[in-house]
């Protein structure tokens, strides 16, 4: 089927979602994480196909691979989003005008969202239920190094829709040729929105050749600031927990900003993660407080390219900052706006942290790993936006929303 006939068939399966009630999207949820966990072997089947292309090495392979217990949060994510509210038809705003009208502004859905995404099988699950419980059809693009883990789960998704006869042609997975991506970027009248989800070449390419709005998902160039009057128990464990939790994730930690004054404590932040044999890449003061302290073959002195990078790996960087403004001053310069940290016990220090740090997500005393939609309460997550306009921070389903007004006469006209 041409691209075309594929994406006029989604947006017309988008029109009649407006009329699924929600009962039925939530029975629909709720089948399909029963069909996600009974399928299981069937989808680590396929996903194994796809690794099995893969270099072990690629820090793409983690974020690739699926477990029985990831199905079975990806489950649980499903089960959670059906259990929310629908987030469409709600009220933002209404009055009546002098002359009697009835103005109302109300939430309604995007209408067809595409999302363009690179080996991350686990995003067409979430994708799709909050599409669907927002009313939205989506149209799904992963690339060649998932197709068979796609293929394999939105083949499950349409047998569900077909039991509970909603239109199939809801979800819509095209083809993994950049001809494809091409044609998907530029398919003004059948996409209403474009979220691409991956490397930073990636959404580069997506927000400079699309001519649909774009909301820009980036990559995560996370930092923690560890102050001078940080908590040194508390600081090793949420480094620990920022780096090594799943290291080839956006939310990951990727730069440790220490105070001079705090130096002392590297060592110890350094033992805890050398069990995991993290890379670290030291600046000179640095270097020399884990000289002899780390072990040799994992540590390297920092060059410029050591920060301001993703590394998506068991690797980081450490920069000493003689001052809380210093700190600033690189983080603001090298952030990508996602997710940022400070590790302290001043209250004020910490305000004026959250005040002056750009970033769709600030911490304070606890890990960026917590960046996520699930974690957020929000069910799943479509994407973490770094951007400003429309959504900031983790996507839900309030996010995949827009509105209208509707305006209710009784005969009025306007006078002249």
């Amino acid at each position: 089927m041409k691209i075309e006939q594929q994406l006029k068939k989604v947006l017309e399966a988008s029109r009649k979602l407006n009329l699924v009630e929600e009962e039925t999207v939530k029975s629909v949820l709720l089948d399909l994480a029963d069909k996600a966990e009974a399928g299981t072997d069937f989808i680590l089947a396929e996903n194994k196909k796809d690794l099995d292309r893969m270099d072990p090495n690629d820090p793409k392979y983690d974020r690739l691979k699926l477990t029985k217990e990831r199905i079975e949060g990806i489950a649980s994510d499903i089960r959670n989003v059906a259990g929310l509210d629908s987030p469409v038809g709600k009220v933002l705003k209404e009055s009546v005008r002098p002359n009697g009208l009835k103005i109302k502004k109300v939430t309604v859905p995007f209408g067809v969202i595409g999302i363009i995404y690179e080996a991350r099988p686990n995003v067409t699950f979430d994708v799709f239920s909050l599409c669907l419980k927002s009313g939205n059809a989506c149209v799904l693009k992963g690339g060649s190094d998932a197709i068979y883990s796609n293929q394999a789960i939105v083949s499950l998704i349409q047998d569900v829709l077909k039991k509970y006869q909603v239109d199939e042609d809801t979800v819509a997975l095209l083809p993994a040729g950049r001809e494809e991506t091409n044609e998907m970027l530029r398919a003004r009248g059948y996409i209403d929105l474009i979220i691409p989800r991956g490397s930073q070449g990636l959404i580069n390419f997506v927000r400079e050749n699309a001519t649909i709005p774009v909301i820009e998902t980036g990559a995560g160039i996370c930092h923690t600031y560890f102050d001078e009057y940080g908590d040194a128990d508390k600081g090793r464990e949420i480094i620990f927990n920022a780096k090594t939790r799943r290291p080839s994730v956006c939310n990951a930690l990727d730069c440790l900003v220490i105070h001079r004054k705090r130096l002392g404590d590297l060592p110890a932040f350094a033992r805890r993660l050398a069990e995991a044999e993290v890379v670290i890449y030291a600046d000179e003061n640095a270097y020399e407080s884990l000289k002899g302290n780390y072990p040799g073959q994992l540590l390297f002195p920092a060059t410029d390219e050591s920060f301001g990078t993703e590394f998506l790996s068991l690797k980081m960087a450490v920069k000493t900052v003689g001052s809380f403004d210093e700190a600033l001053a690189h983080i603001n310069k090298y952030t990508s706006k996602h997710s940022e940290a400070i590790i302290s016990e001043d209250p004020e220090r910490v305000g004026t942290f959250r005040k002056l740090v750009d970033a769709s997500s600030v911490y304070s005393n606890t890990s960026t790993a917590y960046t996520d939609g699930a974690q957020f309460g929000l069910g799943a997550e479509i994407g973490i936006s770094t951007q400003k306009l429309h959504a900031r921070g983790p996507m839900a389903l309030e996010e995949l929303t827009s509105y209208k007004w509707i305006i209710e006469g009784d005969g009025q006209v306007r006078p002249k």
